[in-house]
């Protein structure tokens, strides 16, 4: 809770600015992308530079939740700024994708404090009747990060170094500590428990397995090899061994309690559901600007700022209505919306107009946004202060493993297909005599300009069927998406006790 004294607008504004941060990370990573597999290599590695950074933001979430309730908000939001930003300088001095995936995953740790805590620090200091507003702020400025960030990696990339899109972050990260160090005054109401270290330990174990066993299965490995079954193996036991521990945990990392509340339970799924789907246009779009359609950097920064600008309209829009109708209905609009974006999506081929992409991609950004303000709102619905922490990060976990099951698995898909595509293509006598090289050559404005015009093509119909088969698995979740809206019931935000004795 927040103490006479604090500058809630101040406060406000740091958190805004840590948000602005983080989430300009992830589009400036996306639209560079092209850029970094072209200078550092890797271009099979390429979705651990996104996978690393989801991966520890994932594990970091419930450990920073819980421990904010124990010990308090400010010190572990100030913790995740701190290391965001040596993450983020580290990443700027990367020589080798490997290294980059590494810092990245610094990152990440540290970005596992900022999203949740952020929110959680909104709920304590602002009653129901003006959290939707405010989580619509923080949401719009998420999408607003996300329209930003890739101009503004564009511009670095094509005209300084893409290093310099990590180093942007430095700035905005020491204003936002700056802001909640001297703004926000904590109360100390604090509760002491047990860290649930073991069923931290065994989630993380879990889930890394997982990651390691879809990234390198029918890569590095066979399906059916020893090393992948012994990865899914692995998976399946510690996550047996994680719901057992949390069972008897005194105070769990994630607290399964709260599955029994149906509006808690159907925001967590959502959230899992919306963030494997929407990852993967944040980062095959610029991919599919760049390799298609022969774009920059800056061409696929400027093609990403339709779907963010629609998720700002959208998490506003959300924030608005909260109080007015129940969260059910809300996210009716919202998943149609995302449906019919992907759907329109995965239509697209090399000969789609810019302007029809630019369309779906508002429409899809249009429906998303609604889940940033709203799922957090209803996850920690009539909740007691003393656990929100908890629940605002198990939401923000969720979230964020659909985001790595999404790249991991849609990126092996897309990864499957264009290299079959590419087989297809160039077998035999199709290639005219042309030696076709390293797929990287249509990242590079220099040597696309050398690859004879009809045997581009060949490739840029193989990278665009590629990413629209990865869009139209996409629906899948999202279908599963449609049926949990359903089960969210008609629970609506009300006003806090004080507000209506007022009226």
């Amino acid at each position: 809770m927040i103490e006479k004294g604090s500058n809630v607008k101040l406060v406000v504004a740091g958190l805004l600015l840590g948000i602005l941060m983080s989430a300009m990370d992830n589009t400036i990573v996306a639209t560079a992308l092209g850029s970094i597999v072209s200078d550092l290599g890797g271009l099979d590695k390429f979705v651990w530079v996104t996978s690393a950074y989801m991966v520890a933001v994932m594990a970091g979430m419930p450990i920073f939740g819980k421990l904010s309730d124990m010990y308090g908000r400010k010190r572990f939001y100030i913790f995740g700024l701190a290391i965001f930003l040596i993450g983020s300088a580290l990443c700027g001095l990367a020589e080798t994708i490997t290294q980059l995936s590494l810092f990245r995953a610094l990152q990440g740790i540290g970005g596992g404090a900022l999203m949740p805590i952020a929110f959680t620090i909104v709920f304590d200091i602002f009653p129901p009747e003006k959290r939707g507003k405010i989580t619509g702020l923080l949401g719009a400025v998420f999408g607003s990060a996300s329209v930003f960030g890739p101009l503004i990696g564009a511009y670095l990339t094509d005209n300084i170094s893409w290093h310099w899109i990590f180093y942007v972050n430095v700035p905005i990260g020491i204003l936002s500590l700056i802001f909640i160090l001297t703004a926000y005054k904590e109360k100390s109401n604090l509760q002491k428990q047990k860290i649930d270290w073991w069923g931290a330990s065994t989630l993380i174990i879990s889930v890394v397995s997982l990651m390691f066993a879809l990234e390198l299965g029918g890569k590095e490995y066979e399906w059916a090899s020893i090393r992948i079954i012994g990865l899914f193996a692995s998976f399946v036991l510690f996550f047996v061994v994680f719901m057992f521990v949390e069972r008897k945990a005194e105070s769990p990392i994630i607290s399964f309690w709260m599955f029994k509340r149906r509006l808690f339970a159907a925001s967590q799924i959502l959230a899992f559901l919306y963030g494997a789907s929407f990852i993967i246009l944040t980062i095959f779009i610029p991919i599919f600007v760049q390799a298609v359609y022969g774009g920059s950097a800056t061409n696929a920064g400027f093609i990403l700022t339709p779907l963010m600008l629609g998720s700002v309209v959208g998490s506003a829009f959300a924030g608005i209505f909260m109080a007015k109708t129940s969260y059910r209905n809300i996210m009716l609009v919202s998943i149609i919306s995302f449906i019919a974006g992907m759907v329109l999506l995965a239509t697209m081929t090399p000969d789609t107009s810019r302007i029809l992409l630019t369309l779906f991609m508002i429409l899809s950004g249009f429906g998303v946004g609604f889940s940033f303000s709203l799922l957090p709102n209803a996850t920690v619905h009539n909740l007691d202060p003393r656990y929100r922490g908890s629940a605002n990060s198990t939401n923000a976990f969720f979230r964020s493993f659909g985001m790595t099951i999404g790249i991991t698995v849609f990126g092996a898909i897309q990864s499957k297909v264009f290299t079959n595509n590419l087989q297809d293509a160039f077998k035999g006598s199709a290639g005219g005599g042309y030696k076709f090289g390293n797929p990287q050559e249509i990242f590079q404005p220099e040597m696309r300009k050398q690859i004879p015009g009809f045997v581009l093509d060949k490739i840029t119909d193989a990278m665009s069927s590629s990413i629209t088969t990865a869009f139209a698995y996409a629906l899948i979740p999202l279908a599963l998406a449609l049926i949990t809206v359903f089960l969210m019931g008609g629970t609506r935000l009300q006003p806090s006790k004080k507000t209506m004795k007022a009226k």
